[in-house]
């Protein structure tokens, strides 16, 4: 029989399993991208890059730059490569697994602490970004490290680990408000006066950030390409909380069934233990409330201005984890229900998984390979030019050699998220528009999502108005479709 350090690496293998499933095959998308070309440019960049001096275009990166100075930090010690970049991931991942079993392991027992690590093993919400070359692994292993700094009133260390929260992520207050008024419904006003404390000691350590925070909540307030949400979120935070987003429509039904029947029982199961035993079930509803009042603060938020994002919700979906433990493992539900709930959450974690390591759509891309494709075959004048940043970035990344820019985002519009001055930062080359970028060239290798090309042909417009302009203009020579890419190839039709 293992004991339990045995079954807890077992865990931890496993978990570093998933994650390293294609971790070379899986495509990078446009933010991954930006987060590497950032924070290959040094400390100095990146600061220069995260703070706006300039009031009258877009603020810099919404971002705060503490998971930039770490990805830069790993980087010189391990190189820029996508495995090296998405191994700090995994590593930070790692890290919540841990302080996920510790929490558990205060609240409860060793036996529910390795049912929730194996949870936030599997659980394809947490792979995801537990492999994404993002701040959100890196803002859930800070909240967790406060919430365990809370739970044990370590508050050095609660101070500490809230002010790195905040300085990797804006929408840390949204987990750390709901975590700081526990004292108030437990009435434990001892353990309030030190958290309050503990609060602004947290506060003047984020104060140098804090000052820059404004010009952050301009920027998402006028050019943030979030919608208000509306009541659906309700089920797509189900949705990514189980099996996780994107599904295809053949999948989806089957994924919110199983993430909607896991998620009734386990509250029936809670308010079942809350009638039953009030004084043991209390650690219980009081994870259900760190799992979902901060979606609710989010979407409340939101109506006012949009910043409702799934994955600033993965600090939550850790205690969701725990969450899930305890109803399995504490509530005294009965054994075929405890089975039907395990059925159900593997069967969400093994849709999830399958269509995470199988998803090539929007707004990912073989940007790499095409790239080759490319290289092998440009001729000396030719330009590569992309209909957006969102495929330009990655690009960039894997093929830096190449003679390629984008056409700028409209000015004011909310998908203009990347300001002049972090333009100029990572030496991107932009055009206003696609006239002005193909003035003087033989030809042209245009690349564009087809997810965009659709986006107009469902608004009714015959064909996306960059392509309408470059066949008015220029021969089209080829046209290759890889994934949700396609690559025009146009080349002049006048002397």
């Amino acid at each position: 029989m293992l004991n339990t350090g045995k079954k807890f690496v077992l865990i931890l293998l496993l978990a570093i399993i998933l994650r390293s499933t294609g971790i070379i095959s899986r495509p990078i998308w446009y933010d991954e991208a930006f987060s590497i070309l950032l924070a290959e440019q040094g400390p100095d960049a990146i600061l220069a890059g995260t703070i706006s001096t300039n009031t009258d275009s877009s603020a810099a990166e919404e971002h705060p730059p503490a998971y930039y100075f770490a990805l830069w930090g790993w980087i010189q010690l391990f190189g820029r490569s996508l495995i090296s970049a998405r191994m700090l991931s995994i590593s930070i991942s790692l890290g919540v697994i841990f302080l996920i079993y510790r929490i558990t392991d205060h609240l409860f027992d060793q036996h529910t602490a390795l049912l929730a690590a194996l949870l936030a093993a599997i659980l394809p919400f947490q792979i995801h970004y537990g492999q994404e070359i993002r701040m959100y692994g890196l803002l859930t292993f800070w909240l967790c490290l406060t919430t365990f700094a809370f739970l044990k009133k370590k508050w050095w260390l609660f101070s500490i680990s809230a002010a790195l929260a905040q300085y990797t992520h804006n929408l840390a207050a949204i987990y750390l408000i709901p975590l700081a008024l526990t004292p108030i419904f437990y009435r434990d006003w001892k353990a309030l006066r030190s958290l309050i404390l503990s609060g602004l000691v947290s506060i003047i350590i984020y104060l140098p950030w804090a000052i820059h925070l404004p010009a952050q909540l301009s920027k998402v307030s006028k050019t943030y390409w979030v919608e208000q949400p509306g009541v659906e979120k309700i089920f797509t935070l189900i949705l990514y909380y189980l099996p996780n987003m994107p599904l295809p429509n053949n999948m989806l039904m089957a994924g919110l069934l199983l993430a909607t029947l896991t998620v009734t029982l386990a509250v029936f199961q809670t308010i079942l233990a809350r009638k039953k035993e009030p004084s043991t079930a209390s650690n219980g509803i009081w994870l259900a409330y760190l799992a979902f009042t901060p979606p609710l603060l989010l979407w409340l938020i939101s109506q006012f201005v949009p910043i409702y994002v799934e994955r600033a919700l993965l600090p939550s979906h850790a205690i969701f984890c725990i969450w899930l433990a305890w109803v399995l493992t504490r509530t005294k539900a009965p054994q075929p229900i405890r089975v039907f709930m395990t059925i159900l959450i593997l069967a969400s974690s093994f849709l999830g998984i399958s269509q995470h390591i199988a998803y090539k759509g929007f707004p990912y891309g073989p940007f790499a390979k095409i790239g080759q494709t490319i290289s092998s075959e440009i001729n000396p004048g030719d330009m590569v030019l992309h209909s957006s940043k969102l495929s330009y970035l990655p690009s960039l990344y894997f093929n830096h050699d190449l003679p390629q820019g984008y056409i700028i985002d409209p000015s004011g519009s909310t998908v203009d998220t990347l300001a002049p001055s972090t333009r100029d930062i990572l030496g991107l080359t932009g055009y206003e528009d696609i006239s002005s970028a193909t003035i003087d060239t033989s030809r042209i290798w245009f690349i564009i999502y087809q997810t965009s090309i659709d986006e107009y042909a469902s608004q009714g417009e015959t064909n996306h108005p960059q392509l309408t302009y470059l066949e008015s203009e220029f021969n089209l020579e080829s046209v290759k479709k890889q994934d949700d890419i396609v690559v025009y190839l146009f080349s002049k039709n006048k002397p």
